[in-house]
């Protein structure tokens, strides 16, 4: 199994999708116990649901599961969230704070795992935002994900349908911002928030350079938009998925239409 796939698109978006990968090698799947190895914190078909939205989409998609080690995260280890529950570079718990390991990893394990999985998912999606910065004078990287829409060891209450997060303003331009947040506020049904408890990942923090040219924002859906139930087996709803495929497809091209006004500023 190769770490990464890379979808080359040809307009200035590129997707990124750290968290939808589901592999987890034998010698690892063997050292998580019966909780982890149900592998329940994916990003469960959020590939799928952003799939063939619009022609010429890049995409850069982690094939291996977040406990082998989170490509989210950030490689030295450093906490997103300071002082709030959250997992780490390798999680030793799941999103409900239980353990997932029966022989958690060593430093020496993290340390290959970097080597083997994470470096090369920021390498590829590096090289994409680079090449269609390149072409397009500009780069938009959307990050994909999504999460249970209640999990009290995370955050309280029920999530919003969309979670919109830019750190604080910080990792796009504002008419990214002002698009994506109208869009949400409007899509009849659903909720919205920005920067609220899912502000941006390590992802989007690193890469989110307006002054640069690359702009960076995450959509962190609620799976209750899209899954038949937040739980196993994970059932994707094409009913549900469909009706938020419209609102994602009307993002996404309007992002699209957007990025040469930010390209010829920049």
């Amino acid at each position: 199994m190769t770490p990464v796939t890379v979808i080359q698109g040809d307009g200035p978006l590129v997707l990124g999708i750290p968290h939808a990968g589901t592999y987890v090698p034998p010698e690892i799947m063997a050292n998580l116990n019966s909780n982890g190895q149900a592998l329940a914190d994916t990003d469960w078909h959020i590939d799928q649901l952003y799939a063939d939205l619009l022609p010429g989409l890049g995409v850069v998609r982690a094939n291996f599961h977040r406990y082998v080690i989170d490509a989210n995260r950030d490689p030295t280890g450093a906490s997103l969230y300071p002082g709030q529950n959250t997992t780490t570079l390798v999680p030793l718990t799941d999103f409900d704070g239980e353990p997932i390991w029966t022989n958690p990893p060593t430093d020496a394990d993290i340390e290959a795992r970097l080597a083997d999985y994470h470096a090369p998912y920021h390498a590829a999606l590096q090289s994409e935002l680079t090449r269609v910065q390149a072409k397009h004078g500009i780069a938009i990287l959307y990050d994909c994900h999504s999460i249970r829409s209640h999990i009290p060891f995370l955050f309280d209450d029920t999530l919003p349908d969309f979670n919109i997060g830019t750190d604080q303003g910080k990792t796009c331009a504002p008419q990214i911002t002002e698009v994506v947040q109208g869009i949400c506020k409007t899509a009849p049904g659903y909720s919205s928030v920005l920067n609220g408890r899912f502000k941006g990942g390590w992802t989007t923090r690193h890469y989110g350079q307006p002054e640069q040219g690359i702009h960076a924002i995450q959509m962190e859906l609620a799976q209750s938009t899209y899954l038949q139930n937040e739980a196993a087996p994970w059932t994707y709803d094409a009913t549900k998925a469909a009706d938020l495929r419209h609102h994602l497809t009307h993002i996404l091209a309007s992002l699209t239409a957007l990025a040469p006004t930010l390209g010829a500023s920049s």
